[in-house]
């Protein structure tokens, strides 16, 4: 469904309710355990995607998510993947998280029917979190703050090999800084060099960005509030080097989360909080195609909407989703618990 339709439904009065976008579930059973809980995507176009999840899943669809095949790593089911970066059909690159050695990637050129370990972590005092690629070549991945500062791995060679950047260009961590290995979206980048890292559990929750893949960043507070383990920034988007959405708040499902959502128009520099953020948590933030206004977070509590360029957000699905990416060619995909993946109803 293209922007401008999604906009016409949202905007008319009264509407019903299965005029609404919303999303299309797809029976992923066949393939993984119904309690697998999705929270790495990479959507590839309408008709591919990839998903990674708890208990080493990974799963891949080349038909619309009508069947699924299971090509989860061997070996692999005591992990948790939770992002997944797919450069199309048969080369994707995925990430396990956990303290120590529970964190490493995984690398697949034939769709899954062979992968290569390509990075194992042996330092018990990094936990990775995220990884994003600028290019088919150029990559990064991120761990929680070690030595008090953030550390960031770099591939050259499209994930067989990585390096872990010198951390000199990286500005010093708040107390309790951290990413969230919520959805994949703590690391994203846009065009061939732009990268932005948030970040929370600090007093302060803040995006970090950097304009040279990695090796200097600079520290932008957020409006989405701070000050506890559980709150700050879960997820980004930006739709080209300026215009960017920050989604998240607090995790706890009996804590309220007001504030959590803001944007910006300068690169991250400055950030301005939503007008009508959503009314809750969002672990998961993705533009629509195509569009500059046009946008969907998720969260365990529903899919809100903006077609504003993120100054308001109104909930139009009441589904649980983690994570959400949408492809050129209008396809719009969401993952989540218990075996949940979903494609947008066109």
């Amino acid at each position: 469904m293209c922007a401008a339709a999604l906009a016409a439904l949202t905007a008319a009065a009264p509407a019903r309710a299965h005029q609404r976008p919303h999303w299309e579930l797809k029976d992923t059973t066949g393939a993984g355990a119904s309690d697998v809980r999705y929270r790495g995507l990479a959507a590839v176009s309408r008709h591919t995607a990839w998903v990674a999840g708890t208990q080493g899943t990974v799963l891949r669809t080349t038909d619309g998510g009508d069947t699924w095949r299971n090509v989860s790593p061997p070996g692999a089911g005591e992990l948790q993947f939770r992002d997944i970066e797919a450069f199309d059909a048969r080369r994707a690159v995925v990430l396990a998280i956990g303290e120590g050695e529970a964190s490493r990637v995984y690398r697949t050129d034939d769709g899954g029917a062979t992968w290569t370990e390509s990075f194992r972590n042996t330092d018990a005092r990094a936990f990775y979190d995220c990884l994003t690629f600028f290019d088919r070549r150029h990559g990064l991945a991120m761990s929680d703050p070690v030595d008090g500062k953030f550390r960031i791995l770099s591939t050259s060679d499209g994930g067989r090999s990585w390096k872990v950047l010198p951390s000199e260009g990286m500005p010093a961590a708040q107390d309790g800084e951290a990413g969230f290995a919520a959805s994949g979206q703590c690391l994203v980048a846009s065009g061939p060099k732009d990268v932005w890292l948030a970040t929370g559990g600090a007093a302060r929750a803040r995006v970090l960005h950097s304009a040279d893949r990695g090796l200097t960043w600079t520290a932008s507070d957020a409006p989405i509030p701070g000050g506890d383990p559980a709150r700050g920034v879960f997820a980004l988007a930006f739709r080209d080097r300026a215009h960017g959405l920050a989604v998240g708040g607090d995790f706890r499902p009996d804590q309220t989360s007001p504030r959590a959502a803001a944007r910006t128009t300068d690169g991250g520099r400055t950030w301005r909080p939503a007008d009508r953020p959503a009314h809750s948590y969002r672990s998961g933030v993705a533009w629509l195609p195509h569009s500059r206004t046009t946008a969907l977070a998720v969260g365990p509590t529903g899919t809100d909407l903006t077609t504003d360029g993120g100054h308001t957000w109104r909930t139009v699905d009441p589904g649980s989703y983690d994570t959400v990416d949408c492809t050129p060619d209008l396809g719009c995909w969401a993952a989540g618990e218990q075996g949940r993946v979903a494609r947008l109803k066109r």
